[in-house]
Formats: C-alpha cells, structure tokens, sequence
C-alpha cells in the first residue's frame, strides 16, 4: 500500500511547528508533525520567560485567536509580572519566568492528544515538488512523504554549528543533531539563504549561589492571565512562586572579557554571521558600550524540578575558562559552578521578503516557512508565525480562502508584514515600537481585536464564544452605565473622591466625564452591585477605564487607521511590470519588482519606496483603470 498524502506536514516541533501543527489540525486537516526528538518539543533553549514588552501583546493575540501558548504559559509560570506598570496601557507587558520542563511538557500532552495530529520522530533531509504539485520530503532514513502544504519550522537547526572559543559542533543546539541538507533542496527550489546568529548564557549550579549579594525580583501577588477567556474548567496553576534576582557584571568582569576578545569567535573571526541587535552577547556589550562600568544580568529558575538558573543578560560564546573567570567576578557568582557552558550557534534561514503575507513561499506552492528560518528570534514571535502559517496551511490543502491579518488589526500583522515586506539582515525582535497603531493595538484588548477572526476561521469553539460575547455584553453595559449614572455635589461619593484623588466635584457630572480625568481610578467609580444589578470584573473594569481615559488619542488612531486601509484596499496587480511605469527611481523598481508588494499600502513600507513614488503608482493605477472602463464600455 503507498504511502498516505497528509494534508499538511509540519518540520519542526518547537514553538512555531506546535502553534503550526495544533492549528491545522483543529481547522480539520489531516496533519503530521515531525521532530528531530519527541522529547524536546516546546522546549525553550533560551530565557524560560514567555511575554514582555510587545512579546507580552503576541501572546494575547495567539489566545485570541485560538492558538495554545498563552495557555501553556497560565499553566507553567513561577513567576508573572506586569511590566511598565508606570507607562501608559500601549506599552504594558505581561512576562511570566516558565517552568521550561512542565512547559514542554504541557505542550507535548496537547500535542499527543489531538486529534488529527500525528506525531513523528525523523529527520528530512530533502523537499521536492511533485508532477502533479504534491509535496515530497525524504528523510535521512530515506523515507518518502507526500504532502499538499507543508510547513518548514526549523529554528536554528537548519545547518546549524555551535561555537564556544575555538571548538566547533555540527548541532542545531547543545546535544542535539543539525539539518545538515536540507538547505540543499530549498536553494535547489530557487531559495536564496543568509546566515544568522544567536546565544547562550552559561547555566549555573544554584546551590552554589550568593543571593545575599543581589537583589530580590519577585512576581506579582495576583497577576491577570495570559489567556483572557475565563474558563472556570481550567485548573489553576499549581506550581510554587519563585523569585528571580538582579546582579551586574563589573570593571573586573570587563577587564577579562577585553583580554580574551582575542580568543572569542566573534571577534576571531570564526563567525561572520549576524547576531540579534536587541539581544548582544556580554562580548558585544563590553566592546559596543566601552563607557559602561557594569551591565545588569538578571539570575532566573529554569524549572522548580532542577537547581539550575539561567544567567539573562550574559550571552557568551567564549571558552569554557573564560566563562568560568568572568562569571565569578559577578556579585554573587564568586564562587558559582556553571553546570552548562553558553555557546552562539549559526544556522541558515530566509530573506522573508521571499514569502507572501499568509507565509507561504512565493517560488513553490503550498510550502510555507515559520520562526527562525524566516529571519526572527523569540518563542512569541515564531508561535505567531506558527499559527499563521498553519491556518494558511490548512486552507490550502483543504481549497479554503486564505487569511492576511493586517498590521492595523494585530501586532502579529506588524510581524508578518514586516517579515515580508522589509530588508531585514538581523534576527528580527517584535518591539511596540515597531507598530504606529500601537494605542488601539493593547495585549487589554487583544480578544476584542481579534477572537471574531478566530471564530470565523474556525478555531474558537462555541462555549468559548458564548463567553467572549458575554464579556462583550458586560463591556457594553458598563460603558452604558458610565454615562448615565450621576455623582452630585456634596455625595458622599463625591467627598470620597475629593478624599482620595483631590479631585472636587463642583457641578453634576455622569461617572463616565468623571472617569475621563487622570488622578481619578474606575474602581471608585465602579457599581455597587446590590444597587446596579450587576457588577464588573476587574477585566472588563480596566478596559472601561482605558476606552475612556484615551478616547480622544484612540479616535485619532482609528481615523489614521482607517485612511491607511484605503491604501491597503487598492490592491496592486501580481504581474505588475514596475519597469514599464516612467518616473519610478531605479531603486523603487528594483524593490517592487522583489518583494511584489499586494497592495499600495504595503508598497509604500518598502524600503527605498518614496511617496513621490507611491503618487506615481497610484496615477498609473488610476490610467489603467479608466483605460479598462473605456475598454469595456459599449460604443454608441
């Protein structure tokens, strides 16, 4: 009997392969993944930490949509905080510290129990297009598999070498085997491949650790979920609070650091390969920042299970006793026994500019890319490529529309666009920065934002929904209540927030004018419930808060995002020759003939692009469109 033609073939299982993999098989598709180890799906060979600044909003958006980790982080973190607490609501960021072995362990039962996924240990080794458009992989064991789409989500195993000082490993991380062909076939396809770089710090014995010398991080006491559907089925996290600890390296850690440059191989010249700006080894650190007495290196648990914690801050691929000497100039560390030694590991990956916005390749068919093959770094930012590329998968095989999350919508738009839009030569970090609808784009609103798309595509379940709606209802009403409910002169709701705030109350005004003033917080202006008839949760009562406060800042946003989508509604023919259209500069018609922009929006955030040139594209649009009309239009 031949061999079964999977609807969708997942390469990879780490952070993009399991939202990749969940997603297509949830949407219907018969799916298969496949892993170089059953064992390590999921795992995090990096920061045990899930969020933060942007990565914190990725992860609302994956929950919003249907997909997994914000789920697993709920159920796996010693450690929530809320960042950037003093900031505005666009730049708060959740970050849980993960149990990195509950974490993959979570995964790997969901995974497991799936259904219409398959799981499957092996190591492919070539792609190939079929006669008749199928997708065909070999394995290293020279088994055949046949797809309709697949999806390559290969982290850093593509090729990949590890480097600590002068001692090379063919591996894709420490202990684990590399891709080595691979690359072959998808440059034999017509893929052009760069190099990237990434690193590790040393993990330290925690017995062997000062903590009296550093400070004490702690997490929140009750921290809000990543996961913003309240299912009451969902059992709580039982995993102990731990605490995380700041130290800083020193003039001494430096001083040996600058005399072992020499014999790093960064600055040997063993790699040439580009490394994450926003993320710089303690070599990049001491050489880019000569001025700088010392650098904070924050010490996190890896897992409740080991006493080893992960030295943040402190990337390195020097030798072992270089490592061993600065890590012991650190407060705290003088004394520490590093159990695992930091490496840098190299690996090939693709100029995304390569894919269309739904991931799939533009050169084959049905072969999409997520995670750090398309040039990003970060867990968050692969799953949301991951889910992307899986639903897109999905639709593919199954002869569904395909789906385009626009950057306007969703910071996982931002990305994506980004990604396939912009010449981008280092590893790729999501940053809140990186959006200009940053305000109405909040991890608060993330649901609101994006769970309808999630139930229309298919991957929010109808008690699910029933709850968001709810939540809905609930927003509506309390907005309702807001405007209608009066605080009079000389209440004693008024003295109490004359009281509290040193706001007075000189006239009558609605609870929500109120709300609108900065000193004053929504839990003095909450109902009471016994007089209302209902009461808000904490959720819904901060969203409140924030539609108010800035609702002047948001209308401004949406009226700048809605004169962007008329941009992105002219769309921009496949075939369009650029080189014909006189008055484009040189340079604009070398990028819009690579990258194939879909529409005048996305042709406008091409590097090289100006808007004098969007105005010609946009009268050469408007000519051809009357050209067609006249054309069409019947004579006498």
């Amino acid at each position: 009997m031949s061999n079964p033609v999977w609807d969708v073939i997942v390469i990879g299982g780490g952070h993009a392969g399991v939202e990749s993999a969940l997603a297509s098989s949830r949407l219907g598709a018969n799916t298969l993944m496949v892993t170089l180890n059953l064992s390590a799906i999921a795992t995090m060979p990096c920061n045990p930490a899930i969020g933060g600044p942007a990565k914190g909003h990725l992860v609302r958006e994956i929950d919003a949509l249907g997909g997994e980790m914000g789920k697993a982080a709920d159920a796996t973190a010693l450690q929530v905080r809320v960042l950037n607490e003093s900031k505005g609501p666009a730049v708060q960021a959740l970050r849980a510290q993960s149990d990195k072995a509950r974490y993959s362990a979570y995964m790997t039962d969901i995974c497991h129990s799936q259904p219409n996924l398959s799981l499957k240990e092996g190591h492919i080794d070539a792609l190939e297009v079929g006669a008749d458009g199928e997708l065909i992989l070999t394995s290293a064991q020279g088994e055949t598999l046949r797809a309709r789409a697949v999806v390559v989500t290969t982290g850093t195993f593509l090729n990949g070498i590890c480097h600590t000082g002068d001692r090379q490993t063919v591996a894709g991380r420490a202990g684990e085997p590399s891709a080595q062909r691979f690359s072959d076939s998808l440059r034999k396809l017509g893929f052009e491949l760069h190099r990237l770089k990434t690193g590790t710090p040393p993990r330290l014995d925690a017995a062997t650790i000062d903590y009296q010398r550093m400070s004490e991080e702690q997490g929140d006491e009750a921290p809000p979920p990543f996961c913003l559907d309240h299912d009451p089925t969902r059992p709580p996290n039982p995993l102990p609070r731990l605490s995380c600890w700041l130290t800083h390296t020193t003039l001494e850690t430096h001083a040996v650091i600058q005399a072992n440059l020499h014999r790093s191989p960064i600055y040997g010249g063993q790699i040439a390969s580009i490394g994450p700006r926003y993320c710089p080894s303690i070599e990049d650190k001491v050489v880019r920042f000569p001025d700088k007495e010392s650098h904070p290196v924050f010490v996190e648990p890896e897992t409740a299970l080991q006493d080893v914690m992960y030295l943040q801050g402190c990337s390195t691929s020097l030798p072992e006793d270089v490592q061993d000497a600065f890590v012991r100039t650190i407060p705290g560390l003088e004394q520490v026994r590093i159990v695992r030694y930091g490496y840098a590991v190299e690996y090939d990956c693709i100029p995304a500019t390569q894919l269309h916005a739904t991931l799939m390749t533009k050169q084959v068919p049905g072969l999409f890319t997520a995670g750090q093959i398309n040039g990003t770094s970060g867990y968050e930012e692969a799953a949301a490529q991951g889910l992307v590329a899986g639903i897109n998968a999905a639709h593919w095989a199954l002869g569904r529309a395909p789906v385009v999350i626009p950057r306007t919508l969703a910071y996982i738009g931002t990305l994506i666009d980004d990604l396939v839009t912009k010449d981008i030569r280092d590893p790729y970090r999501m940053l809140t920065s990186r959006s200009e609808h940053r305000l109405t784009l909040r991890q608060d609103n993330a649901d609101q934002r994006l769970t309808p798309l999630g139930r229309e595509i298919g991957l929010i379940d109808d008690e699910r929904w029933r709850r968001f709606e709810a939540k809905c209802e609930a927003i509506a009403q309390g907005l309702a209540w807001l405007k209608q409910a009066k605080v009079y002169p000389g209440s004693p709701l008024a003295q109490r927030l004359q009281a509290q705030t040193g706001e007075s109350i000189e006239r009558v005004y609605t609870r929500e004018e109120l709300l609108r003033r900065p000193p004053i917080p929504v839990e003095l202006l909450l109902p009471d419930p016994e007089e209302a008839g209902f009461s808000l949760a904490p959720a819904v009562a901060w969203q409140l808060s924030i539609e108010v406060k800035y609702e002047g800042y948001i209308k401004r946003q949406q009226m700048a995002i809605e004169r962007q989508q008329q941009l992105e509604s002219k769309g921009l023919p496949a075939d369009l020759d650029y080189r014909a259209i006189k008055g484009l500069s040189r340079e604009a018609q070398d990028k819009l003939d690579r990258i194939r922009p879909r529409t005048i929006g996305q042709a406008s955030r091409v590097g090289g692009v100006t808007p004098a040139d969007i105005s010609l594209l946009l009268v050469f649009l408007a000519l051809s469109e009357r050209k067609e009309r006249d054309r069409l239009e019947p004579v006498g």
